[in-house]
């Protein structure tokens, strides 16, 4: 009678085997945890433009919205543009009375009086910057964000809801970051009384 011996542990085919599957599951979960890692920041960037453009947005919309400056006498009375002292403001007013707003006003205030603050929703028309600044009178680019851009789009909007163009304003900010980030919120600004058309 013959006795068999049973083999005890594993071969070295098993072996190599082995090691060959643990090795290309690590190097599976590597390269998924490089590209995690990689894009890591872009939602912190996302996240800041979006910010960037929501502050702005709210800025805007909190401004008057009026036929005339809101510097003009007849700010709060006038119906028209026609019914300004003699600062008329808006979308087609200013281009038919040959008023740049842009020119006159800034974002930014002056501490020697030198420049107006913007003052109402359409003197934001075309308004860019690069590098996000705040709005003291050093205008200094804020830490962290020179490598964002912001611009301002408003058009009358007022057809959209059945009403006269420039009844409401429709204000697109966009605001572009670091790598492939481009956000633009839209916002509209309705005129209502005193100063709806009338």
């Amino acid at each position: 009678m013959s006795t068999r011996a049973f083999q005890v542990g594993i071969s070295l085919i098993e072996l190599v085997i082995f090691i060959v599957i643990v090795s290309v599951g690590v190097a599976g979960i590597l390269s998924v945890m490089n590209v995690t890692v990689l894009h890591s920041a872009d939602p912190i960037i996302q996240k800041q433009a979006v910010s960037i453009a929501e502050s702005l947005l709210e800025e805007i919309e909190l401004q008057p919205i009026t036929w005339c400056d809101p510097n003009d006498d007849n700010a709060t009375t006038a119906t028209s543009a026609a019914g300004c002292a003699a600062m008329p403001e808006g979308m087609g007013p200013e281009a038919a009375f040959g008023v740049n707003q842009l020119h006159a006003e800034s974002r930014y205030q002056d501490i020697n009086g030198g420049d107006s603050p913007f003052d109402n929703v359409n003197d934001y028309n075309g308004f860019s910057m690069v590098g996000i600044r705040g709005i003291d009178a050093n205008a200094t680019v804020l830490p962290g964000l020179g490598a964002y851009s912001a611009n301002v789009a408003i058009t009358a909007a007022g057809a959209a809801f059945g009403l006269a163009a420039d009844d409401a304003l429709r204000i697109d900010v966009r605001v572009t970051g670091p790598g492939n980030t481009d956000i633009t919120l839209t916002g509209y600004r309705f005129r209502y009384a005193p100063n709806a058309a009338g």
